[in-house]
């Protein structure tokens, strides 16, 4: 009997909760509607499809149509859907209520769509931890997939990989296919021919093996270069799916349920912590993976043996990796407390909604494709989060609280200060920092900045810069075709590499700053001013807190030339209690303790999110009749009042030093990774209200800044709005 062989395709397909519509626009243009029309094409080629939540959402209201067509290719059993969490959340960063809540919406929706319950998952990210077989089955579901990556992990190789395992967890069997790393880069990258020969050379008599080939959808069109490589010139898709046809006698296509329905499993697996092999490398810290990328290639170049063992960090380090990301995931297990415990009804279901989108993955990590640096996603994710815990809190009428605990889980307490208009959070560990600063009404994060600091890619933009100088092009092989965004050096704009800089602080706000008396704007603004003192990210004890109020001090010394001087900072910071106007007032007492004179200039400093990345108009800083874009430099003296504003958000804050104070105003802006290419990315804007100051042995120094928010709108007045609140351009 001649060899055969079964193909089972899974393709995922994701935009993220805040993705701008025209995003999902274009990519359905590129990639998903040119995938449909294939199929329909070649109705006896079958596979696998995984649309998430908002991409449902999305197609529903501007593409139904579509919704159609995928519901034909269902029932003539061409096409099966997956399942998972609803808004794409990695299931193991949730609670187990919260994992159970995504995945049975997804399958209550796909069921109501189409008729059919989804019998497999889609892991976000295939990120898998050894407890989630019960998570899964608990959801009503039979399988999912995951990477060649995985399997070697639990010593199984890559030629055993054709077919599926089961695994449990607390007794929950659950079945297992591997994503064949052969396939997975083969399809769409490689030859067609050599793709079909790939699969020849695996099949056997029996006809008892399945390549199972899962990966994104977006790179059939929506990658840069793929949309010429896949439907355009090179029609590698259309080439495929008549390949498939052609072969047809050996080569079966199949949906991955259809497969488990007439076939056994090869064996018990049982798999470790792990996700895709590139993950492994952004887990880990900048150094370490530069490092370890450089010893997997390697390894895989030279073929060791070894290489199956190389498999980097671990996908929570993203928590330890970038401080925001952990603040961001301890909000949500936060808020997810505070909706767990409201009775039912609609508030719940509303407030469960904004907490489900505000799990989506996306900014939970960072790699190739952005994560926590997309700052307009950013803001989404939180604004959902806030909107839940208000919903939660009013719902248990506790708006107003003072408390001081271990908010962020390093071990150390930090204080939540809470009223109706504003949720606001101190590290006391680290300056006494203001790390998040909440609006309420109008669901905005003010506090959501995100440190400039080093990343292993930098590195290789700073190669390419070098290579560049040399020659335009110099190190790019522009005649190679297409290739995996992975292996891509693209600049968005000439120059990024001139923009590295690093912070050596957390962008928190009201920070105390002690900068030497000569310093420029320039300095603060590239994060070269050298501190004097030692308040910025130093432990402060509390004094006295109470409802809206928090006093906290540290005593510490100011070094500047040969002087010294014992200090003694005392801050305090009170919150108004007004919904669609909070205020914040920042006092800061500083008593100079003996020691030498010395000349300083004393600084606040804040760090706030306007959302004014590319000039945007909506965003602005104005002093007088002064206004500059939000993401422009700026320095004003003698300043009594200095605004910044989003007209498109409806929130503006009017700060008010006293005494008047010079004004220095610049953005935080990173250099980060995208499949499109290196990008600046607008990520804030810091300002310093500062003042020229004498420490004399003896002498107290008082400065205070208050500020004042105005809200356009309460978007609580919406009723129980769930839905698609953030996912709007802003």
């Amino acid at each position: 009997m001649a060899p055969r062989i079964s193909l089972a395709m899974a393709i995922h397909n994701h935009q993220p909760v805040g993705n701008f519509g025209w995003v999902f626009a274009e990519v359905f243009e590129l990639a998903y509607l040119p995938m449909v029309d294939a199929l329909e094409r070649h109705p006896t080629v079958r596979l696998s499809l995984h649309y998430t939540g908002p991409l449902l959402e999305w197609m529903r209201a501007e593409r139904p149509e579509f919704i159609d067509r995928i519901r034909g290719l269902i029932e003539r059993d061409q096409v099966e859907l997956l399942g998972g969490g609803y808004f794409e959340p990695v299931l193991a960063s949730l609670p187990e209520r919260d994992r159970i809540g995504q995945l049975r919406r997804m399958a209550d929706e796909l069921e109501s769509l189409t008729g059919r319950r989804p019998r497999g998952a889609w892991l976000a990210e295939r990120v898998w931890e050894p407890d989630l077989p019960t998570s899964l089955v608990d959801a009503g579901y039979e399988w999912t997939i995951l990477d060649d990556a995985h399997f070697r992990a639990a010593s199984i190789g890559e030629d055993d990989l054709w077919g599926v395992y089961t695994t449990e967890d607390q007794g929950k069997l659950l079945r297992v296919f591997g994503s064949e790393q052969g396939l997975r880069y083969g399809i769409p990258f490689g030859d067609v021919d050599e793709v079909i020969e790939h699969l020849r050379v695996h099949a056997t008599e029996a006809g008892d093996r399945v390549g199972m080939m899962g990966d994104d959808g977006e790179k059939f069109g929506a990658w840069p270069t793929t949309w010429e490589h896949c439907w355009g010139k090179h029609r590698w898709a259309e080439r495929f799916f008549e390949a498939l046809e052609a072969n047809a006698d050996w080569l079966s296509t199949v949906t991955p349920s259809a497969w488990l329905d007439g076939s056994k499993a090869i064996g018990r697996v049982y798999i470790p912590t792990s996700s895709y092999s590139e993950m492994g490398e952004w887990a880990l810290p900048a150094d370490e993976g530069l490092a370890f990328a450089e010893i997997l290639h390697t390894a895989v170049a030279e073929k060791r043996p070894e290489a199956r063992w190389l498999r980097g960090g671990f996908w929570r380090n993203f928590q330890v990796k970038y401080r925001e990301i952990n603040d961001l995931h301890k909000q949500m297990l936060r808020t997810s407390a505070k909706v767990a415990a409201m009775p039912d009804g609609p508030g719940r279901t509303a407030a469960l909604d904004h907490l489900y989108r505000g799990q989506s993955n996306d900014c939970y990590w960072h790699g190739l494709f952005g994560g926590i640096y997309i700052s307009h996603m950013r803001l989404a994710t939180y604004e959902h989060l806030i909107a839940a815990e208000d919903l939660a809190d009013r719902a248990a009428g506790t708006h107003e609280a003072a408390l001081k605990a271990d908010i962020d889980l390093d071990g150390r307490d930090e204080v939540l200060l809470s009223t109706d208009g504003q949720v606001v959070t101190v590290d006391l560990d680290e300056g006494a920092g203001i790390g998040s600063w909440d609006i309420r009404a109008a669901r905005h994060a003010l506090g959501a900045v995100l440190r400039r600091r080093p990343e292993a890619y930098h590195e290789k933009l700073r190669a390419h810069a070098a290579s560049e100088s040399e020659g335009p092009g110099a190190d790019v092989d522009r005649s190679a075709g297409v290739t995996s965004i992975h292996d891509q050096v693209l600049a968005k704009e000439p120059g990024l590499a001139k923009l590295l800089s690093y912070d050596w602080y957390e962008r928190r706000s009201g920070l105390v700053r002690f900068l030497e008396a000569g310093v420029g704007p320039a300095a603060f603004a590239d994060g070269t001013a050298r501190e004097l003192g030692d308040f910025v990210d130093q432990p402060f004890e509390v004094v006295e807190m109470a409802a809206r109020r928090l006093v906290v001090a540290r005593d510490g010394r100011v070094a500047a030339g040969k002087g010294v001087s014992p200090v003694r900072v005392t801050k305090t910071i009170e919150l108004g209690d007004s919904r669609l106007a909070p205020t914040m007032s920042v006092e800061v007492m500083v008593e100079a303790r003996g020691g030498a004179a010395v000349d300083v200039r004393l600084g606040l400093e804040w760090a706030t999110m306007m959302l004014g990345g590319g000039g945007n108009p909506a965003a602005s800083w104005a002093v007088g009749a002064q206004v500059t874009a939000h993401d422009a430099a700026g320095t004003a003296r003698n300043v009594a009042r200095i605004v910044q504003a989003n007209t498109y958000i409806g929130i503006d804050i009017v700060a008010s030093p006293s005494p008047a104070a010079d004004a220095w105003w610049a953005p935080i802006e990173t250099v980060s990774n995208s499949e499109a290419g290196f990008e600046r990315v607008y990520q804030g804007s810091a300002l310093l209200l500062s003042w020229p100051v004498r420490l004399e042995p003896g002498s107290r120094t008082v400065v205070r800044v208050e500020q004042v928010v105005s809200v356009a709108r309460d978007h609580a007045d919406g009723a129980n709005d769930a839905g698609d609140a953030g996912d709007t351009p802003r």
